[in-house]
């Protein structure tokens, strides 16, 4: 007997041993492996596949995010199931997604339940816990649910980020109808970078991409600010116009720089600041009514002129002037004259009817001097919509709460102190004689003394007439309704007096908070 269970218990010893050895030889299972254990054992290519094209066509979104969603699972190789799981489990990278995305989607003013981030954390704790059964959950459908939810978080934040959530360029150019009821009216004028779809799926598709999502933070001071704003208060009135405001620093256009000298219009603040590296001359503005809105744009100030004419425009003249057809009085209490542009010949008012003011043949102008609509001095700029920064003859206007006044152009309360601005380089003489040219008291001794000289002298003291701005003077119209004073650097809130704000937010409901 004893000699039977020896035998038998060396039996036992030796099964055990050539177990272990198999176990040496043959490795760990797949399931040992792979973070979904004995699960990885049904995952289903066919299905995934079938469960993929599932989900693109149950989003009916139908942008250019999901477009390029598309376009990037077509991109896969064939031997990779998704984007964010492999038969190893699903990859680090879907929770650091979710954790940054938990972090600074709200800070970046957006509504985290727009990136399905409540979806995606749920998705991922089922697959964490393998609670697939317990839940009855299928394995080959929640993962490329979650797949796909973690790719369009990742693409839509990133290009969001980077070039703005909408496009600015045809949402805010169809809003207003033109006069004549062909097309819309052009209101904004900047040059806005289009978002490079292929670059954030070529990051999607590296090794590099949460690197190039940490990066996408718009790079702009005004946004920094803002975001601090943001992180400090609580009203959701303000964290919402803030919102709308750092979606405007996302877009792709050419910015204010911060050690840049320039011209900044804010439409909203109703407010102009000229900037410069250690001072700011700020001063109010009267602009475009609400049928005549001043275009928002980025140019440069070239000329100034002193005392010009008032070359009057041709709707103008056939909504305003030529109901006064006829009427010699009116133009000459205005100082209007009327020439005849193909041949150059002043005509009487007395003799020109209202067909030939509406015809475009003939060139309406106001003479320059006191009274003159544009004041004593206009800052030229190139752009497409015949406005300028100018003077005005009413000065009670910048008095006014509200000040939509004009017809597009842009009037300043201080325009001497912007000439100066303008034109540095003018020493103390040049400086006298604008102020004299634009029947500004003198200030020096030798200004009043050639003041008494010229006293008799009937015609008006015309000293300068017009000068380049050298080098060319940068100008920003803006429209902010938050926005950090140049000044204080206080971030100070006005009202959405075009609208804009509310076009934006319809066009964003989905994003912003």
């Amino acid at each position: 007997m004893k000699t039977r269970f020896t035998l038998r218990l060396t039996a036992l010893v030796l099964i055990s041993l050539l177990l272990v050895g198999c176990d040496r030889v043959f490795g760990p299972t797949e399931a040992d492996l792979s973070d979904f254990g004995d699960y990885v054992y049904r995952l289903d290519t066919l299905q995934l596949h079938e469960q993929f094209a599932h989900v693109l066509k149950a989003d009916t979104t139908h942008d250019e995010v999901l477009t390029a969603i598309r376009q990037c699972y077509g991109q896969l190789e064939k031997d990779r199931l998704s984007l964010w799981f492999t038969r190893m489990g699903v990859t680090d990278e879907a929770d650091d997604l979710l954790s940054w995305l938990r972090s600074e989607v709200p800070a970046a003013g957006l509504d985290s339940t727009a990136f399905k981030l409540s979806e995606i954390a749920q998705d991922l704790s089922v697959v964490r816990l393998r609670a697939f059964d317990s839940l009855g959950i299928d394995i080959n459908t929640l993962l490329p649910r979650l797949d796909y939810n973690l790719t369009h978080a990742f693409v839509r934040y990133a290009v969001g980020q980077r070039y703005g959530f909408v496009n600015p360029e045809p949402l805010l150019n169809q809003l207003d109808n033109k006069a004549e009821g062909k097309g819309y009216t052009r209101l904004f004028d900047y040059e806005v970078k289009k978002a490079d779809y292929a670059e954030t799926l070529r990051q999607l598709l590296s090794d590099n991409r949460m690197n190039y999502l940490h990066q996408s933070t718009p790079d702009d001071p005004i946004y920094t600010v803002l975001q601090k704003r943001l992180s400090t208060t609580t009203n959701a009135t303000e964290r919402h116009t803030l919102a709308v405001n750092m979606e405007r620093c996302r877009w792709q256009i050419k910015k204010p720089k911060a050690d840049e000298r320039m011209v900044l219009v804010n439409l909203p603040s109703q407010q102009l600041w000229a900037v410069c590296p250690d001072s700011v001359v700020n001063m109010r503005i009267c602009f475009g009514k609400t049928r005549t809105k001043t275009p928002l744009l980025q140019s440069e100030i070239t000329r100034v002129e002193v005392n010009p004419d008032w070359i009057i425009t041709p709707n103008i003249i056939k909504n305003e002037v030529s109901v006064h057809a006829g009427d010699s009085a009116y133009f000459a209490r205005n100082r209007y004259y009327i020439v005849d542009m193909s041949s150059g010949d002043t005509l009487n008012p007395a003799h020109v009817g209202v067909s030939q003011l509406k015809s475009g043949r003939l060139r309406v102008g106001q003479r320059g001097g006191a009274g003159n609509s544009l004041g004593r001095i206009v800052f030229r700029f190139p752009n497409n919509f015949s406005v300028y920064l100018h003077d005005t003859s009413n000065r009670g206007a910048f008095d006014l709460a509200q000040r939509t006044l004009s017809h597009g152009c842009v009037r300043v309360q201080k325009p001497f102190d912007l000439a100066l601005f303008a034109m540095p380089e003018m020493d103390e003489w040049e400086v006298e004689q604008l102020r004299l040219s634009m029947d500004i008291k003198p200030e020096t001794e030798r200004g009043r003394k050639y003041l008494e000289e010229h006293r008799e002298d009937p015609r008006p003291l015309r000293l300068i007439r017009h000068r380049q701005v050298k080098p060319s003077l940068p100008l920003y119209i803006i429209y902010y309704t938050a926005y950090p004073n140049p000044e204080s650097g206080k971030v100070e809130l006005w009202s959405d007096i075009y609208g804009y704000d509310a076009v934006i937010t319809s066009a964003c409901r989905r994003w912003l908070l």
